[in-house]
């Protein structure tokens, strides 16, 4: 499709979606809601291509939350299905075009031929560079929140870590997504209002941008406006227009010193 407008030069490195509206895509057809997940596979496959040929190098897929697993049996088995078939297929196509898979959240609740096909991808993928496709599998932003405290409150305990040193950036390194930029866009499908548990810490300067569309509909088109409302903003990161008038000011006095 004609990107007419977007900006190359200006494009979120890191991308985060919270795709959501399978079920109420299924129910506004009269279909099941594990057929309205099929379609929402599809739309995955759209924006993973997408993001690969316009340049964003980090995509965050909120593909299954903790709170997922209290849903009804079969269909947390179908969308477990989904995911190992998603996999197996992508796993060559990853390689083709250099995308790594990371995954965020507790893989341990995974069934174990899901997680055993996860890992295995990840370890394939992992010298990839050219783009990062990052899955949220029974994740929650509380429960990673939750871990890494468990987490510095043992090295603390064994006196490993300094309370005293505890900074952001401390914080930040024991996150699952340690490695990884803060999201600068989240888009959330479906009009939800909300952001449901996904990457409390990650998100504190993320741009958002909510639309009425089911994820099984979301597609090229619908992606475009999401990226062309990023370009359009003017992140001051808790800075007045002035100061980042100054800084751009100093930045640009910078580099022409250095040419």
């Amino acid at each position: 499709m004609e990107l007419d407008g977007l900006d190359k030069s200006r494009l979120p490195e890191h991308v985060a979606i919270i795709m959501d509206g399978n079920g109420r895509w299924a129910k506004l057809r009269g279909k099941s809601r594990i057929e309205g997940h099929r379609r929402g596979k599809t739309s995955v496959r759209v924006i993973v291509e997408m993001s690969r040929k316009i340049g964003i190098r980090y995509l965050s897929l909120y593909a299954f939350s903790t709170e997922n697993w209290f849903r009804p049996h079969d269909e947390v088995d179908a969308l477990m299905g989904l995911l190992e078939h998603y996999l197996a297929v992508e796993q060559a196509k990853m390689m083709r075009y250099g995308i790594r898979l990371t995954a965020v959240g507790d893989r341990s609740r995974l069934p174990s031929n899901v997680r055993s096909i996860l890992e295995k991808v990840i370890e394939l993928t992992r010298n990839n560079r050219r783009m990062t496709v990052i899955l949220a599998l029974s994740y929650s932003g509380r429960d990673e929140i939750v871990r890494l405290i468990q987490q510095i409150a043992r090295e603390a305990r064994a006196q490993d870590l300094d309370p005293d040193q505890i900074d952001e950036e401390s914080v930040a390194a024991r996150l699952d997504t340690n490695g990884v930029p803060d999201p600068d866009l989240l888009i959330r499908t479906s009009g939800e209002m909300r952001i449901s548990n996904f990457y409390l810490w990650q998100i504190a300067y993320s741009e958002l941008y909510v639309t009425p569309t089911l994820w099984p509909d979301f597609r090229e088109r619908e992606y475009l406006q999401a990226l062309l409302d990023y370009q359009r903003r003017r992140r001051r990161f808790g800075r007045t227009d002035e100061q980042l008038k100054d800084i751009v000011s100093r930045s640009v006095e910078a580099g022409g010193r250095r040419s």
